[in-house]
């Protein structure tokens, strides 16, 4: 499909939100890896230094990655809850989709490379507190450890992991649609406006207050907000028209915002209508993309510490080469994640519960 006639078309969510005919896989993929892209600045030059994105517009290119992560993950979450018909298959389900691969990414973290890269004997470095403890202090989502004995200590960014800090934050969001599911508000729409109303008046309050947050609770406050609005595309996805004009609106509305205190909702906004835009308005033959699988989550948990361990192979570099280097060997790990721990984990949580409809992939 031509661009003009790309932006041209008018699709209302509603008729296209129950298929699998799309381009989510692609855009979640394009995501992660945009996520590894601006984790090289840092990993590179260490802790502090920031791409050019950042510095241009306020939010790193894997800031606004992660913001089209949290708005899709509300959108297919929300939906997840309601094919599920069960709080206890939707927990399930959402277990099946985000331990089994960080489980074996940790484990892969902890005891393959550490020890190949650690500056300990093998024997000091597995006796060691830290090391066996790794993969369960992560694993818990809470008391994170970003380092192993003797990993990376000489490199500019000393740690092995970097991204996974989100998936806390992720499974709180979660939390919320388990709230809403079981209680009956996602159901019904007037509840779920009240419900929203009120989020967005909790929202604002800081703001409008001017005091500051703690920083857990600050992160929790920046990346629902996507999630939120991804569930509300869902609660009203029959309402919901997706254009390229409208997209447009929505992005200067966002660049026109971009110094007032409407900055980042209208920027999550403009994020959020343009994935779910994306989503479906391009066809031919990037649809093909979607049969392969979903890699994004797999590309999330290898990336950081293979870009520290490309660094360690082959010294000093700069982010270009970084990305050059860590992409193909994240890119193996993650198609190898999905194919052999992913998506069999999903299969065998589908399983398990005798259901004949597919447990949503999505994250």
């Amino acid at each position: 499909m031509s661009i003009p006639k790309m932006l041209k078309t008018h699709i209302r969510l509603g008729d296209v939100a129950q298929g699998q005919d799309n381009n989510f896989n692609l855009i979640r993929f394009l995501a992660a890896v945009a996520v590894l892209v601006s984790h090289a600045w840092p990993i590179t030059g260490g802790p502090g230094t920031t791409e050019p994105f950042h510095d241009a517009i306020g939010h790193s290119l894997g800031s606004l990655a992660v913001y089209v992560f949290f708005t899709l993950s509300g959108f297919f979450i929300a939906g997840s809850f309601q094919r599920s018909k069960s709080g206890t298959r939707f927990i399930v389900a959402r277990a099946a989709r985000l331990f089994p691969g960080l489980a074996v990414s940790l484990a892969f973290v902890a005891f393959v490379m550490g020890p190949v890269a650690s500056d300990l004997s093998l024997g000091a470095y597995l006796r060691h507190p830290d090391t066996a403890m790794f993969t369960l202090r992560n694993l818990s989502l809470i008391n994170l450890q970003y380092s192993l004995p003797g990993v990376f200590g000489a490199l500019p960014y000393p740690r092995v992991e970097g991204s996974i800090w989100t998936l806390i934050y992720e499974v709180l969001c979660y939390s919320m649609v388990f709230a809403f599911g079981v209680t009956g508000l996602l159901a019904r729409r007037r509840a779920m406006l009240g419900a929203l109303v009120i989020y967005a008046l909790v929202w604002s309050a800081p703001s409008l207050a001017g005091f500051d947050l703690h920083p857990s609770v600050a992160h929790l406050r920046k990346l629902s907000l996507p999630f939120v609005i991804g569930v509300a595309f869902w609660i009203w996805h029959d309402r919901v028209v997706l254009s390229g004009s409208i997209c447009a609106g929505l992005i200067v509305g966002a660049i026109v915002a971009h110094e007032t205190a409407f900055a980042y909702p209208m920027l999550v906004l403009a994020l959020s209508y343009g994935a779910f835009w994306l989503g479906h308005a391009p066809r031919g033959a990037v649809r093909r993309f979607n049969r392969l699988g979903d890699y994004s989550y797999g590309i999330y948990i290898y990336a950081f510490p293979l870009q520290g361990l490309a660094i360690w192979l082959w010294g000093p570099m700069g982010p270009a080469l970084n990305i050059a280097l860590a992409l193909p060997m994240t890119l193996i790990c993650a198609v190898a994640s999905w194919h052999w721990i992913e998506r069999p984990a999903l299969d065998l949580a589908r399983a398990g519960w005798g259901r004949r409809h597919r447990i949503s992939r999505q994250w």
